[in-house]
């Protein structure tokens, strides 16, 4: 739990108003430019899981393209979930989901061309892609675990390019 310690001072505290109450920030006057994230994930699954998910035998139906299809609509939904997020134009999301001997990887990459960046988008890709295949694979295990969610790398914008070590 975080509590709030009263008024910042510290000026890299852009989402926290003088009273340390929150904000979201104003960014009207940021230029337009082009900007990417990039996120990924796990979902640790057991052998049959994984092994249905191969032999296209999840009795759900296809897992995999429900989570893709999923990761990219969260994308688009992200203000409507983050509070303090800013409505951004999503240009394009990718969301790719690899099976490996141990569960799935996920990575989303989120584009547009906009005044704040999309770390946000790209991580509630992964994250919902994440979910939607935890709920299709729920009848062939019970035990699905969500792991590893992080941003990998961005570009754009005022601090530039990141990409992760």
């Amino acid at each position: 739990m975080i509590v709030s310690q009263g008024p910042s001072t510290d000026p890299r505290l852009t989402h926290v108003r003088e009273d340390g109450t929150a904000q979201m920030v104003d960014v009207s006057a940021k230029p337009v430019t082009a900007r990417e994230a990039s996120a990924a994930g796990r979902v640790l699954l057991s052998a049959q899981a994984v092994a249905a998910l191969r032999d296209h035998t999840v009795p759900k139906g296809d897992a995999l393209a429900v989570a893709r299809i999923a990761g990219i609509q969260a994308a688009k939904r992200t203000p409507d979930l983050i509070p303090l997020a800013h409505p951004v134009a999503v240009h394009a999301v990718t969301v790719e989901l690899t099976v490996a001997d141990d569960g799935v990887d996920i990575t989303a990459t989120v584009r547009t061309a906009d005044r704040t960046g999309i770390e946000m988008e790209a991580l509630t890709s992964v994250s919902v892609a994440a979910l939607a295949l935890v709920d299709m694979v729920k009848a062939v295990d019970k035990h699905a675990r969500i792991t590893d969610i992080r941003v990998t790398a961005k570009s754009g914008g005022r601090s530039g390019d990141w990409t992760e070590a």
